[in-house]
């Protein structure tokens, strides 16, 4: 297991994983998934992978975000999951969305891919010089919950989420 750049080379499976995000209930996590074109992805992936790559540097983020670099959690030429890495905090991420966020494909969820995830992006938030990392969870989000703690993840406090209603738990952990 590896945590990779996005790369054209995950195309079939990245694909696979949005179809099955797709068939879920959206949630705050999912969301992204929805708003993903299957076509649009098997036409114009390279595309896809390029602008991934450029928020890197901070080109093309929509008003509010900051420069991150998202990573891919592949086992062999399978797409596992994605993990972003918030190269700074403003205000909404110190609240709400932390330091690093990650998801990881329904087929694959409960068997400690979770946990893998967040342990291989630690050092790269240290990479990034950051030597405290936030990160939260929805509090009904008990897998990620379990995920951050085994991290060493420090419960801080609890905090409303405005756009969805419900409360969001913030953990810290210094690396």
């Amino acid at each position: 297991m590896h945590l990779v750049l996005p790369s054209v080379e995950y195309k079939k499976s990245f694909i696979e994983a949005v179809r099955e995000f797709q068939e879920e209930e959206p949630n705050e996590t999912t969301r992204r998934y929805f708003k993903y074109s299957v076509p649009e992805f098997e036409a114009n992936f390279d595309t896809y992978v390029q602008e991934l790559k450029a928020e890197t540097l901070g080109l093309g983020l929509p008003v509010g975000y900051v420069p991150n670099t998202l990573y891919w959690l592949t086992d062999g030429d399978e797409y596992i999951g994605r993990v972003t890495v918030r190269h700074r905090l403003n205000e909404h991420l110190e609240s709400i969305g932390g330091h690093i966020g990650y998801d990881i494909r329904p087929s694959r969820r409960k068997q400690g891919y979770g946990s893998k995830i967040l342990e291989l992006a630690l050092p790269k938030a240290k990479e990034l010089g950051i030597k405290r990392v936030l990160i939260t969870c929805d509090e009904t989000n008990l897998g990620s919950r379990r995920v951050i703690e085994k991290n060493g993840g420090v419960f801080e406090n609890k905090v409303p989420n405005p756009e969805t209603g419900i409360d969001k738990l913030r953990y810290w952990i210094t690396l």
